[in-house]
């Protein structure tokens, strides 16, 4: 009886750490939609409304985990996955739209220090959080919160693209720097939006 009581605690806290890690994910990019939005429109800055835009889907992401984690059903799962990889279709058109029109016409985004300070401490807030879902979804042998853990850590990545781009447009005048970072974030909506879209066949 003590080892399966032990297993099933064992259990029980590793699904309040997934809620918890999920949760803390939902919260912080709640906060970088509004930030991401004052400091895009305030530089007029490429990357950093894509940035914004994936931060929103990350909140897609985090709530279909929090459904599963709650026995939702599959059905149910399916559908919003399918709704995210709509969702990062969208953002990889919008982006290379943007991108594009910004490299041709020479647009110079303004610098940033709000958009650098976000973008720096986002890097490390997701690759902390990318690291706990890891190792929590293989500890419960959950795939989908592995896979969104994956995804955490992508965003951090991006967060530190983003970053590099800000930083050259301010350090050496490197305008052109703020557009490539948003033909990363292309790249990164279009994979994300196949491998959902195979996945789901």
């Amino acid at each position: 009886m003590n080892a399966p009581s032990s297993a099933a605690a064992d259990r029980a806290r590793l699904v309040r750490r997934g809620f918890a890690l999920e949760f803390l994910t939902l919260g912080w990019n709640v906060a970088g939609v509004a930030v991401l939005a004052v400091t895009a429109i305030a530089a007029r800055s490429v990357a950093l409304a894509g940035f914004g835009l994936d931060s929103l889907i990350e909140i897609g992401a985090s709530t279909v985990v929090v459904w599963e984690l709650s026995g939702t059903g599959e059905l149910r799962r399916r559908r919003a996955l399918r709704a995210m990889a709509v969702a990062f279709i969208a953002l990889a058109i919008y982006l290379l739209i943007q991108s594009s029109w910004a490299l041709v016409s020479g647009h110079r985004a303004a610098h940033s220090p709000g958009g650098i300070a976000w973008t720096a401490i986002t890097a490390a807030v997701m690759a902390a959080l990318a690291a706990g879902k890891a190792r929590t979804g293989a500890a419960l042998g959950n795939p989908v919160l592995s896979a969104e853990g994956r995804v955490t850590f992508v965003d951090a990545v991006l967060a530190a693209a983003v970053l590099t781009g800000l930083a050259l447009n301010a350090a050496v005048g490197w305008w052109w720097a703020d557009p490539l970072a948003g033909y990363v974030l292309v790249f990164y909506a279009a994979r994300e939006a196949r491998t959902i879209l195979t996945d789901q066949h």
